[in-house]
């Protein structure tokens, strides 16, 4: 890296909504395709390479939050992600920790690694901890359906080629009918083959969840008949002295943490041991450099890290890089059938013959957002490029 490269100044950084085809999330007040809750970042440096991100937000919060962070970050070397985003965390702390602020710094850490790794010519994952695999497992990520429907979806996601697949939210526990929760699974699993590795996620954060503890071991008992490989958001996500007795009673791996921001908020879930697997959303948490610290610091608790990814294409690149920088994870989330995540990318993801994907090697975050087909989801896409 020569001298004049190690100041690169933040110019602008805008951020653009997705919305058109919004995928149904099987929230009780569900999501409609003209909502917009996630949205794409740009950090625009002084003649340098343009940085991107993406932000689990409405896209007016993240627009409201980067001109509150405007003063921090204008004039900021870009070529320090790490020292610039916790800037922005301790000199923001006190509007809302966690808050929407706190995921739209999480778009512009994703962003300013992409610059860095763009400039020294190196992908993020050999920046953040060098590259410990070459592929990794995607599990197609689905909302559970009425049980004849939740076997062709599963089929039909199969027959495009993946081995791990994780149901949730939708009726299951909402309908109040353990038959019907189990039909679902077992249709699940007769789908999947009793090879492919099945993951169950209940969806306690939605609204008004009705359930608890014993509800939770229960079907916790149920889902070791089908041979799942983790229950996830079983429970109301702030009951952490219900996650760790039933971490303690369940037969089948508990995760969870998906709505938990900075590292934290998550030391304590740590500390107590109410996880199995520790669910970081980089998209939320902070971005690159916190999900990173989140990880390291589950590893030493014994606790494996596998990121949420219920997110964009940006998402996906952010958590290919993390997979493999860090030792220990074998699997990224992948959203089945998400324009999102499937429809704005020059290149989309493509799985191998055996059902995995290749983590990029190009500087960056090693993918590229395609212009033309972002313009089918936001009105003006013009600002991610000028």
């Amino acid at each position: 890296m020569t001298a004049a490269s190690q100041t690169l100044g933040i110019r602008a950084i805008r951020s653009v909504p997705l919305f058109g085809e919004s995928p149904k999330g099987g929230w009780s007040a569900e999501i409609k395709p003209e909502d917009t809750i996630h949205a794409l970042i740009a950090v625009h440096t002084d003649g340098g390479p343009i940085g991107y991100g993406s932000v689990f937000t409405d896209a007016r919060l993240v627009a409201a939050a980067l001109k509150v962070l405007e003063p921090l970050y204008l004039g900021e070397n870009a070529l320090e992600p790490a020292r610039v985003s916790e800037k922005l965390h301790q000199n923001s702390f006190w509007m809302g920790r966690g808050g929407s602020l706190t995921h739209t710094i999480s778009g512009i850490d994703i962003a300013l690694w992409d610059i860095l790794g763009k400039v020294t010519g190196m992908s993020v994952g050999r920046l953040v901890g060098g590259r410990h695999r070459e592929r990794v497992q995607p599990y197609c990520s689905l909302l559970m359906e009425e049980p004849g429907r939740m076997h062709d979806v599963i089929a039909d996601y199969r027959a495009r080629g993946f081995t791990a697949f994780k149901i949730g939210w939708g009726p299951f526990g909402r309908a109040m009918d353990a038959r019907l929760d189990e039909a679902i699974v077992a249709a699940a699993r007769r789908a999947a083959g009793d090879r492919a590795r099945l993951f169950v996620d209940a969806g306690a954060s939605d609204a008004y969840w009705p359930h608890g503890l014993k509800w939770a071991l229960r079907t916790a008992e149920m889902l070791k008949d089908h041979d799942v490989g983790w229950f996830e958001e079983a429970l109301k996500p702030d009951a952490i002295d219900d996650f760790v007795e039933l971490r303690r009673q369940s037969p089948v791996p508990i995760a969870g943490g998906e709505v938990l921001t900075r590292r934290q908020a998550f030391l304590p879930w740590l500390a107590r041991g109410a996880f199995d697997i520790v669910q970081p959303d980089v998209t939320k948490v902070g971005g690159l450099s916190e999900q990173r610290r989140i990880a390291w610091m589950a590893e030493e608790f014994g606790v494996r890290y596998v990121g949420h990814g219920w997110n964009t294409a940006l998402g996906v690149a952010a958590d290919l890089q993390l997979a493999t920088a860090l030792p220990n994870v074998d699997l990224v989330e992948f959203i089945g059938g998400s324009p999102y995540v499937d429809g704005i990318t020059a290149e989309p993801f493509r799985l191998d013959a055996e059902g995995w994907l290749q983590i990029p090697d190009r500087p960056g975050l090693g993918v590229d957002i395609d212009r033309d087909k972002l313009a089918r989801y936001t009105d003006d896409p013009a600002p991610l490029f000028a």
